[in-house]
Formats: structure tokens, C-alpha cells, sequence
């Protein structure tokens, strides 16, 4: 069996600067680099880094930054057999400028993402027979989102929704739809209209999400856990401690963590925990996908916590 991954690829463009720049300022940077970027093609990297079998559909531009994101991917095991190569657009591209302080701006053009359509889907139904999980984020077209998730849920695969980056106008038809929503403090708070910050008000928001039709709710609390809410129980996974360096992709290592768990057969909890330790080891690292733990770092770290 199989978890695929239906979502943005994007290259990211990183320089390290002693500051942010002022409008039409021009400053010296001090370090530039390139690395594989996308919420849908992270997560696509923390479940095969697991030794999950996953596959990626999503679309990649007509330029020299395709055939680098294609490579990086099959690096680490993720199968991109149905990623489009768009010819009429670049990929997507997210510049970033990150200061001596760690603060950063950012500039994400979608390119290619925005371009994920009906041929795409083709590509999802023909894979959905051997799949377990379908994993979705908010970097593509809504209504491709919605439509990935319906034709999942019919075929009895389960639907798994990181509803990043966060917005507040989510289809009350796509809710019904979802086996597990997977939102943080800020986008559980766009979703429901009201802040989250701490475990009451994360249960709070997980059953007005469950009155819209959702089966499953994880709210991810960063560094204190996460709380989840079935229609059986609510139970909170602490956070690990670790040392953590850069929490940037810690909630896509999460979702992969998560995802991996559940094609294993494990239970929620345990799918949860798995998520939360996936999520601490990310953050022990510089970057995104070369952040995300593999199997047997993974397993190391689990058995020393019994």
C-alpha cells in the first residue's frame, strides 16, 4: 500500500542577510543557497524518509529548476512518476531573505502550482486502488483540493488535510469529506473565528470543526504537543524535547509522521506520537527536506524514550 501526496513543489531561493532590507535599500547578503521547497512535496519527504511508500502529484515548471526538484525528490524516495512537467509556466519559486536574528520575509510566486487541474486527477484516480491515505495542503486550487478529496473519499481512502497556509474560507461541502484535519493554533483559529492558544481552546475549536462534518481533529500546538478529538475521545500527545534549531517543515514532518504511522496499521494515538516525533527531530536541523529524520534515526529516537 501506498500514501500519496497531491500537492505544490516549489524550489526555495534562500539568502542569509545581517538584516532585512528597507524599501529600496540594497544590502550584502553573507550566504545564498537552494534547496526543495512546497508543503505537498516536504510531506511527500517525511513519509518516504520513514520508509513509507509515496507518491507525489503535483506539477513542476518548464525551466532548469525542474529537472533539480525532480532529482531531490527521487533522492529521497518519493516516486514522481505523475508530476507534470507544466510548459507554459516556471515552477513554483519561494524567495526568501532571513536575517542574523532569524526573522525572514518571503516571496512566494506558485508558478506551475497554481496550474494543477483536471489532468492531475486523472493521475490520482488511477493510483487510488493501492493507497491508504491521501495527504492535501492549500498550496494548489481550491476547488482541485476539494475535488481530490471527494473522489479519495468515495474510493475509501483516507483523506488527511493540512489546511495551510491558513484561511478562513474553507467549502462547508469539503469538510465531510476530511478523515483528519491537521490544522496549528493560527490556522485552527482562521477556521473557526476565534483564537487558540492553549489545549482548551484547541478542544474547543476541534468540535466546532467536527459539527462542520470532520471526523478526525489534530490540533498542533508547536512545542507543548498536540490535541486530538475523534468522535470517541480526546487525548494530548506532549511535545519531545529536543534542541531545536529551526522549526521551519515541522508540521509537514508532523503530517508525514502522522500519515506513515497509519499505513503501518497503527492507531490514532499512536499515528499522533509518531507525527509529534517526527515533527521535534525536523527541528533539530537546518531546512526542510534535508531536516526530515529517516527511518532508523527515527526508531532510534523512540526506543530511547521507553
Amino acid at each position: 500500500m501506498t500514501i500519496i501526496v497531491f500537492g505544490s513543489i516549489n524550489i526555495d531561493l534562500a539568502a542569509k542577510t545581517p538584516r532585512l532590507p528597507q524599501p529600496g535599500e540594497t544590502i550584502i547578503g553573507s550566504n545564498f543557497f537552494t534547496a526543495g521547497g512546497g508543503k505537498g512535496a516536504n510531506q511527500a519527504v517525511a513519509a518516504a524518509r520513514l520508509g513509507t511508500s509515496t507518491h507525489i502529484i503535483g506539477r513542476v515548471g518548464n525551466d532548469k529548476f525542474a529537472e533539480e526538484l525532480l532529482t531531490n525528490l527521487q533522492s529521497y524516495g518519493v516516486n514522481t512518476h505523475n508530476v507534470l512537467i507544466d510548459q507554459n509556466t516556471h515552477s513554483g519559486v519561494a524567495i526568501i531573505a532571513v536575517d542574523e536574528t532569524g526573522q525572514n520575509n518571503i516571496i512566494v510566486i506558485p508558478g506551475a502550482n497554481n496550474n494543477v487541474g483536471e489532468a492531475d486527477i486523472e493521475h490520482l484516480q488511477k493510483l487510488l486502488a493501492a493507497a491508504t491515505s491521501l495527504l492535501l495542503q492549500l498550496e494548489i486550487p481550491l476547488e482541485i483540493v476539494q475535488k481530490a478529496a471527494k473522489i479519495a473519499h468515495q474510493a475509501g481512502v483516507r483523506v488527511i488535510l493540512d489546511p495551510a497556509p491558513a484561511r478562513a474560507d474553507l467549502p462547508i461541502e469539503l469538510y465531510p469529506l476530511i478523515n483528519i484535519i491537521t490544522p496549528n493554533e493560527v490556522e485552527a483559529g482562521q477556521l473557526v473565528g476565534f483564537r487558540v492558544n492553549d489545549t482548551e481552546t484547541a478542544i474547543v475549536a476541534a468540535k466546532h470543526l467536527q459539527q462542520r462534518g470532520v471526523k478526525n481533529v489534530i490540533v498542533k500546538l508547536g512545542d507543548r504537543g498536540a490535541v486530538a478529538v475523534t468522535a470517541d475521545e480526546t487525548f494530548f500527545v506532549p511535545a519531545f524535547a529536543v534542541e531545536a534549531i529551526d522549526t521551519v517543515a515541522a508540521g509537514d514532518a508532523f503530517n508525514g509522521g502522522l500519515a506513515s504511522a497509519l499505513d503501518a496499521g497503527l492507531s490514532l494515538s499512536e499515528a499522533v506520537r509518531w507525527g509529534a516525533a517526527a515533527g521535534a527531530l525536523c527541528t533539530t536541523k537546518v531546512g526542510a527536506q534535508g531536516a526530515m529524520p529517516d527511518r532508523a534515526t527515527f526508531d532510534k529516537f523512540l526506543q530511547n524514550l521507553i
